[in-house]
């Protein structure tokens, strides 16, 4: 099972602003074949980094206000915070030894 978050506009504050620690937020769309490939791969993320990193999805079309107030211009689009704040980001799939490098960059 999937330790995956589904976040909206709605529930962005507090699920992320309000998050003490790291999160990584998969902005995608149902329509983006890019963001299927990867799915698994942040589900799999999600499990590995249990407990050191919540994981969340934003669907890029049915939560406009959060993709506009960070720019999603191009999806996947993943971005890691800390504490609720962007801390890294990386745009277009990426394949799992490629994302935990950045992670473990970013998280160290």
């Amino acid at each position: 099972m999937s330790s995956v978050l589904a976040i909206t506009d709605s529930t962005w504050e507090a699920e992320l602003e309000k998050h003490q620690g790291f999160a990584m937020v998969d902005f995608w769309a149902e329509w983006c074949g890019p963001c299927r490939m990867i799915a698994p791969t942040v589900d799999e993320l999600a499990n590995e980094y249990a407990g050191k990193l919540k994981v969340g999805k934003v669907d890029v079309d049915g939560n406009s206000d959060i993709a506009g107030r960070f720019g999603i211009r191009s999806i996947p689009c993943l971005i890691l915070f800390k504490d609720g704040k962007e801390k890294a980001r990386v745009v277009g799939a990426q394949n799992k030894a490629q994302l935990k490098a950045w992670l473990d960059k970013n998280m160290a």
